[in-house]
């Protein structure tokens, strides 16, 4: 029941931050939801450092990695919000800012879980 309530908690703290950060900056651009972006690379990058440190030992307990990666990353990216980003540009028939969206979203983000991981080796 602890882990459950640490992801939740977690969940939570992420998914208030989400919001702050995606509701100013998702109307800046008409073509690209610049909030939901930077909260799913960011959020790809912090999962890469809170697992890489976890497999080193530098999160001390199974309990902190639930509410880090599972609890606050989990609430603080989000795959629905991306998905029906990218549905509202394939219903408007704008294939370039998809396929851009959707290209740079995965590919930086893979990027960004690489690089968390790798700064975590080094810490």
């Amino acid at each position: 029941m602890k882990q459950a309530l640490l992801v939740f908690l977690g969940g939570g703290l992420g998914s208030v931050l989400r919001y702050l950060i995606s509701k100013p900056l998702n109307p800046l651009f008409h073509n690209f939801f610049l909030g939901t972006f930077l909260v799913n690379i960011i959020g790809c990058l912090l999962i890469g450092l809170f697992l890489g440190l976890s497999a080193k030992g530098n999160i001390p307990n199974y309990n902190n990695t639930l509410f880090l990666a599972t609890g606050f990353c989990g609430g603080f990216t989000t795959f629905s919000a991306f998905a029906f980003e990218k549905h509202s540009l394939l219903k408007d028939g704008d294939l370039l800012n998809f396929s851009i969206y959707m290209i740079s979203s995965i590919g930086i983000g893979v990027l960004a879980v690489v690089l968390g991981l790798w700064i975590a080796k080094h810490i």
